[in-house]
């Protein structure tokens, strides 16, 4: 089997304010490109991996419907969801447990008003 997902775009208004915020929430350094008017930061991924991007240029506007994207949170999903708040976001769900076998969830409102999730088994 392979993951069946392998890319995800998550649309920003503001470039540095979304890149601040996830790199404050998830700890990571999201480095930026412009490619041909349309900026990309870029989420961190081992090897050929699946990752994504936060992105910014015409037709991609941020949202709290539709498709919602969880990023790995890693061991306990408290850390991140604690950075949520004080990083300009807004806690939608807290940790909630799916089961044993499949971990826990939170859903969170972004700065710039997408919805997002958050996994962690822990």
């Amino acid at each position: 089997m392979r993951n069946i997902v392998v890319w995800f775009e998550i649309p920003v208004k503001d470039m540095e304010r979304a890149r601040l915020f996830y790199g404050n929430v998830l700890g990571y350094d999201l480095p930026v490109q412009d490619l041909g008017g349309v900026l990309m930061a870029f989420f961190p991924m081992a090897g050929h991996g699946n990752s994504g991007a936060l992105i910014r240029g015409e037709g991609y506007e941020p949202c709290q419907r539709g498709t919602v994207v969880y990023l790995n949170a890693g061991e306990d999903l408290n850390e991140s969801l604690e950075r949520i708040e004080p990083a300009g976001g807004k806690i939608v769900v807290p940790k909630t447990k799916i089961t044993d076998e499949y971990g826990h969830f939170a859903l969170f409102q972004d700065t710039e008003g997408n919805l997002v999730g958050l996994h962690s088994m822990k």
